[in-house]
């Protein structure tokens, strides 16, 4: 009888951690479309954005087309999320290689060039030596808005938001950060 009680409390424990995790994780699902200009858009970019996923033949490819890779360089985790600009948030992907965090904008952005407009992805990289810190934050007034702050060593500040995967993407980010720490020392 005890040994069935055991199982039945391991079980419990497992789905309600399981139950947990899905509600997180639907709760940021939810704040990520709702960070964009409008959540049918914000949708629909999503949709566009694996779908890009797929034909292109993955994130990996994905990575080394829109950036400048090293041959050793390898991916180790993209996050969908949008970046905070001066424009707003620009929704893209977050890559962090075992080499550099980058991000890409999901679609091209209107610039002005003298009187004509130009497009152009949103990028972002940092080497991970130039890491200075990777700093997670809260919305005092929507907890359900949660941020990663990474400041590279001279000082430049990234905002990150809108995470489906937000825990994760903390866990791995400041995981990379130590590993830039160890190497450099």
């Amino acid at each position: 009888m005890d040994s069935v009680k055991d199982v039945l409390g391991k079980m419990g424990k497992r789905f309600g951690e399981a139950a947990r995790k899905t509600e997180n994780t639907a709760g940021n699902f939810w704040q990520h479309l709702k960070t964009g200009p409008s959540i049918a858009d914000a949708a629909m970019g999503r949709v566009s954005q694996i779908t890009k996923v797929i034909a292109e033949g993955g994130y990996e490819k994905i990575f080394h087309q829109t950036f400048d890779v090293l041959p050793e360089e390898k991916l180790k985790k993209p996050f969908a999320c949008y970046l905070s600009t001066s424009a707003g948030p620009v929704m893209g992907v977050l890559y962090l290689s075992n080499v550099k965090l980058a991000f890409c904008s999901d679609n091209p952005l209107a610039y002005k060039v003298g009187d004509k407009n130009e497009w152009s992805y949103y990028k972002v990289a940092i080497p991970r030596a130039q890491l200075r810190s990777v700093n997670p934050s809260t919305s005092r007034t929507n907890t359900a808005e949660k941020y990663i702050q990474v400041v590279s060593v001279d000082n430049h500040e990234f905002w990150f938001m809108g995470f489906v995967y937000y825990d994760s993407a903390v866990k791995h980010l400041q995981e990379a950060l130590q590993e830039a720490r160890i190497l450099q020392a």
